[in-house]
């Protein structure tokens, strides 16, 4: 046999009942299984009847979300970065900043791998149950077949641009065909418009969560297929880097939109319908505030909390990861860190912006959620009589919070999180029909302002200002992304279907350097903050949420508070001081209770902040973070770097510390893996590099 180009034909009919051996359960969310490989003669008894043809499709949805999507490409879109230890030079770091090279491991494999295991899989579902007799059933599982395969082409044609288009199983093609082995790029438009074709069709024959008797998002249901389709004809019709794939000339490259105009107002038109639809089901909303909590913050609580039943409403769909089997390392990545004790060590390898922290209105209750400006470290030894404490950071360690440890059930390992991926939700619905709509009607209609009020609302800034001119109210909606879906990998590549990537990097970069700098829209960001101390409650299900502190600004408190003691006997006297100045900005004190203050435009680890813990009992040498050390050593000010920008925002040769290898008509793409077997571009004779690589 020839050698099989795409790596999913690697796996031929291995994958077929590898693939029926995995069942979600609609009523929990069990242990995939491991069963053994299955030949030719086996597929026609698996869709033979019903129940097996079922349990075939709900193992399609192994490994659709790779980790290459939240550990890669998670990040480097304004809001989160990578921070791996010890060094830059790695392939997160690289990616996170733009630095691509196809000959190394600066680009991403895994996720063309699998993308394309799961299509044969949909492509022998859609085959097979296309020849069972017709049924609710079976049109149901051949709509759910053809979603999943649609959103595997579209995850990557936004990494990769154009890819080869398979839609067919391997055993039914023409062994002697060269292109069923080795098939070449497909334009992504052709690509687009089958699959917005699969997704209309799925939606007629796909029941709502309602109708299905489903107790969970975890398998698609007709409002997640709708929201998918709305956000597929938005990348559509949106822009993409493209190039001619007759010439493969660099020269070609350029940020655009198709160029039939009319069909891109069609695909806007397609998806400001299907969002439309999951709004007028009425069976969806928003999570809103219960228990003392905010809604964003009982949503993501009870998300990590695997609480179907409270987050329902608003999850569309979640991708399941629960088991030994199964368990993804989703949400091990991005976290607040934690140094021993009941969550063991686990250290944060992503940190959030400070001008994306800085970013929220103070009535934003998404800020503390999505962000954390704690850690959670030892006092003393790390012995297991030690105490834990949620220890407050500075501006150069703040981070993930969305999937924190603490609020997750106990897993069943250290690597394990047993949190679901989540994909689709209301509030993207809500903000994909307003920028449809913006869109088709050169500005924001009366319905799309609604619809960005209510995620706002929820929010808690329902107050500020919506905008009316189309340009203003697109600019909003970016923002408004940002604020809601930190941390759910998809920012990135929003930003580039709306033209919007490179603006944005460089306006990032500059609001950095200002930061830094203290000017501009930062020449008022308080320098010196107060952390109350807390003992962490070292329990999984914890609700806590954030470090409480304030801002010291008045020169005659920094004064109380700009030396730090040097002897224990001193501390009583300048915790007394703390004391007082927390009390004056409207905190109770009560008996035992103590604050430190932070320094928060130095390091983590400076002299001051160092000192500073010891005064409420950290032991001298315990002057770390469980985050990448190439971050929560460094300082974020310009005066507090020596009179240098830190080299995380910019290199001291000039060149940036921030995106360092974004170039605007070249990154917004990756390119194909080309150094060994098991690569595209070594794999496929046929298959071309992007230009430039």
């Amino acid at each position: 046999m020839k050698k099989i180009s795409i790596n999913l034909f690697q796996i031929k009919m291995t994958l077929i009942m590898s693939v029926l051996a995995i069942s979600l359960s609609t009523t929990s969310c069990q242990d995939y299984l491991d069963l053994p490989s299955y030949n030719t003669v086996d597929t026609e008894s698996v869709f033979s009847n019903e129940q097996t043809a079922d349990m075939f499709v709900q193992g399609c949805y192994r490994g659709i979300i790779h980790s290459e999507f939240f550990y890669q490409l998670g990040a480097g879109e304004t809001v989160m970065h990578s921070c791996e230890d010890g060094t830059t030079n790695n392939s997160k770091y690289n990616i996170c900043n733009y630095f691509f090279d196809a000959t190394t491991p600066y680009t991403v494999t895994t996720i063309f791998k699998e993308q394309y295991r799961i299509i044969e899989a949909t492509n022998i579902a859609i085959s097979r149950i296309g020849k069972m007799p017709v049924t609710n059933k079976t049109k149901a599982l051949l709509g759910e077949a053809k979603a999943i395969r649609a959103f595997c082409y579209y995850n990557l044609i936004r990494v990769y641009g154009d890819v080869p288009a398979v839609w067919t199983p391997l055993e039914e093609l023409d062994p002697n065909d060269e292109s069923t082995f080795y098939p070449k790029r497909s334009p992504r438009d052709e690509i687009y418009d089958h699959i917005i074709a699969d997704l209309q069709s799925a939606v007629q024959d796909i029941p709502w969560l309602s109708e299905s008797g489903f107790s969970t998002d975890e398998r698609l249901t007709k409002q997640g297929a709708y929201a998918l389709l709305s956000r597929v004809a938005l990348y559509a019709g949106g822009y993409s880097l493209r190039w001619n794939l007759q010439t493969n000339d660099p020269s070609s490259l350029l940020m655009s939109r198709r160029s039939d105009n009319a069909r891109v107002q069609q695909l806007y038109q397609i998806a400001s319908d299907a969002c439309q639809a999951v709004i007028a089901k009425n069976e969806n909303r928003l999570v809103q505030a219960q228990g003392g909590k905010s809604g964003f913050e009982y949503l993501w609580y009870n998300f990590a909390n695997r609480n179907f039943a409270a987050t329902k409403p608003e999850m569309l769909w979640e991708v399941a990861n629960y088991g030994p089997n199964t368990n993804s390392d989703f949400g091990v990545y991005a976290h607040p860190g934690s140094r021993g004790g009941l969550f063991g060590s686990r250290k944060a390898l992503q940190f959030m912006l400070p001008t994306y922290y800085l970013s929220f209105d103070s009535k934003d209750t998404r800020r503390d959620v999505s962000c954390t400006s704690y850690s959670i470290y030892f006092l003393n030894s790390g012995a297991a009589t030690d105490k834990w404490v949620d220890v407050g950071t500075t501006f150069s360690c703040i981070m993930p919070g969305k999937f924190r440890i603490s609020w997750c059930k106990e897993p069943q390992g250290a690597s394990q999180r047993n949190l679901n991926i989540p994909v689709l939700r209301y509030s993207d619905v809500l903000l994909m029909y307003a920028e449809a709509q913006n869109y088709l009607n050169n500005g924001p209609t009366q319905a799309a302002k609604d619809a960005l009020l209510e995620v706002r609302s929820r929010a808690g800034i329902g107050s500020m200002a919506i905008p009316s001119a189309k340009q203003d109210f697109e600019d909003a909606i970016v923002q408004e992304r940002k604020w809601e879906f930190a941390g759910e990998f998809n920012l990135r590549t929003d930003l580039i279907r709306m033209n919007r990537l490179a603006s944005e990097l460089a306006k990032t970069k500059q609001s950095m350097k200002d930061l830094s700098d203290k000017k501009g829209a930062y020449a008022n960001v308080a320098a010196y903050r107060l952390y109350k101390f807390r003992y962490d409650a070292q329990a999984y299900g914890d609700p806590f949420l954030a470090v409480q502190y304030t801002d010291v600004t008045n020169p005659a408190e920094i004064a109380q508070i700009q030396t730090i003691p040097t002897t224990a006997a001193q501390y009583p006297a300048f915790l007394a001081k703390t004391a007082a100045i927390a009390q004056a900005h409207g905190f109770t004190v009560a008996a035992g209770d103590m604050w430190y203050p932070a320094k928060m435009f130095e390091a983590y680890t400076s002299s001051y902040n160092g000192s500073s813990r010891k005064t409420v009992g950290f032991t001298a040498g315990f002057n770390a973070l469980q985050i990448g050390s190439i971050i929560y050593t460094k300082p974020t000010g310009s005066v507090e770097n020596g009179g240098t920008y830190p080299n995380w925002i910019q290199a001291a040769d000039g060149t940036d510390g921030l995106y360092y290898g974004f170039k605007e008509n070249h990154s917004e793409l990756l390119p194909f893996a080309n150094k060994a077997a098991g690569h595209p571009m070594v794999d496929n004779k046929n298959l071309t590099q992007l230009p430039g690589y």
